[in-house]
């Protein structure tokens, strides 16, 4: 009897031992599935947090160079606030769900940080807010080149903070964190039949910041010397062509973490055809963007302008984010080719308002972010065929997504405006922001006389 009691009790010592070793085991069941999708989609959020730089080159290239240390560090602000207060607010607004239970379709908030892990999870959850919290500093740092060269270093750190923190995640929340967006149509099974569909952010991204931007440059005011007294338009040439362009070829490279890699699965056939079919697409949109913006530009103006080349695949690329997943080829090439025309046509639009947006934020971001969600209720794609979406619902998604970043951003900046918070002095603008608002020079050329880079 005593040896039996002595046999159980090592037996009761062994599987107490064993324990940690079975859940380890059990953890490792998520197996290679598992990894390789958690791989891939810290990839895909490097290629987007490298958008970062694109961004950066663009901005930089089409504006003054006594603004270039102004501009890149509002793109360095943009990344390292907006990864602090994602992690702190942004992420538990925006995905409240994956906290716990949810009951407000319009504002819910899961918790600071990051989420627990669940035994049968997905993804890692750490990879999961690094692939969100880049999406969150795209957004953000888009506004900042439709208000480069005249805004406060200071009162842009708080309009990105909000941004980030907080406006960014409520709308983003209404459509990708299961909120009133998704509950269209009929209630079949706890599902809806019909969503706002908005693939990887047409609206939810690049719409709030390219009417965040609207709001800025329309509170803001042009660049001294941006318009005539009687109105008339005065083009302020960027200063260095080059880092457009090389931004534009980063920012096109990105791109193929932010549509493809919103796919968020890869490891089944399925998945990873529809992740290269997501790549095609938006391939031949910011293509079709590119030509069309072109041919447009060289017809209207007589020569082919190469700034709005450049922002035409960008238009292409922004309007194909919503659909990549829906439209075939050939019909991708029709979004990116309209969203290439829409880029002509709303820089003209602007300089007719008087609006001064030196990078083309709002026509590239806002305008083709706009028709990427329009589109998939107006063209054949799977979504309207499959009576997932409709044109009202894509009409009614679109409108309050870009209507709340314009209202609430529009707000901050009048009241940053009132406080005396909002814009440089006459002096300062024409000294440069480099120098007045950072005290130093991009170039050493512009510290000695006579050799400054205009």
């Amino acid at each position: 009897m005593a040896q039996d009691a002595a046999a159980a009790e090592s037996a009761e010592v062994a599987v107490a031992e064993e324990t940690p070793a079975e859940e380890a085991v059990e953890d490792a069941d998520l197996g290679v599935g598992y990894a390789l999708d958690n791989a891939v989609l810290f990839l895909c959020a490097v290629l987007v947090l490298f958008m970062q730089a694109g961004f950066a080159m663009v901005e930089v290239g089409l504006n003054s160079a006594k603004n270039t240390i102004n501009i890149l560090s509002k793109n360095v602000m943009d990344l390292a606030v907006g990864a602090l207060l994602f992690f702190f607010v942004g992420f538990g607004l925006m995905y409240p769900g994956s906290y716990g239970e949810v009951d407000n379709a319009y504002f819910a908030f899961g918790g600071s940080g990051i989420y627990d892990a669940a035994a049968d999870r997905t993804f890692s959850p750490q990879v999961d807010w690094f692939f969100q919290a880049v999406f969150a500093a795209t957004a953000a740092t888009i506004v900042s080149g439709a208000v480069a060269g005249r805004m406060k270093f200071t009162a842009y750190l708080v309009y990105s903070a909000l941004l980030t923190g907080l406006i960014y995640p409520i709308s983003g929340y209404w459509k990708w964190g299961g909120g009133w967006l998704m509950q269209f149509g009929d209630l079949v099974d706890g599902e809806y039949t019909m969503a706002f569909q908005d693939f990887a952010g047409s609206a939810v991204v690049h719409a709030v910041g390219g009417f965040a931007g609207l709001a800025g440059a329309m509170i803001l005011g042009p660049r001294l010397g941006r318009f005539t007294a009687d109105g008339k338009s005065v083009p302020l040439p960027g200063h260095n062509i080059a880092f457009a362009a090389l931004g534009v070829f980063i920012l096109w490279v990105g791109w193929y973490g932010f549509n493809p890699g919103s796919q968020l699965a890869f490891q089944g056939t399925g998945d990873i055809d529809a992740t290269v079919f997501i790549a095609v697409n938006t391939t031949l949109a910011a293509a079709a963007g590119a030509v069309i913006a072109t041919a447009l530009s060289w017809a209207m103006f007589s020569k082919p302008d190469l700034t709005m080349s450049l922002n035409g695949a960008l238009g292409g690329l922004v309007g194909i984010t919503a659909c990549c997943d829906a439209f075939s080829n050939v019909w991708s090439i029709v979004v990116g080719g309209v969203a290439g025309a829409l880029v002509v046509l709303g820089v003209i639009i602007l300089d007719k308002a008087k609006i001064d947006d030196p990078v083309g934020a709002w026509p590239v971001h806002g305008l083709c972010g706009v028709w990427g969600c329009l589109s998939l209720g107006l063209l054949p794609n799977t979504h309207l065929e499959s009576g997932a979406t409709s044109l009202m619902v894509q009409l009614i998604g679109t409108v309050s997504i870009c209507a709340w970043s314009f209202v609430t951003m529009g707000g901050l900046f009048l009241v940053l405006k009132a406080l005396g918070m909002l814009r440089v002095t006459a002096e300062e603008e024409t000294a440069g922001l480099d120098i007045s608002e950072h005290g130093m020079h991009a170039y050493p050329s512009d510290a000695v006389s006579g050799g400054a880079v205009i």
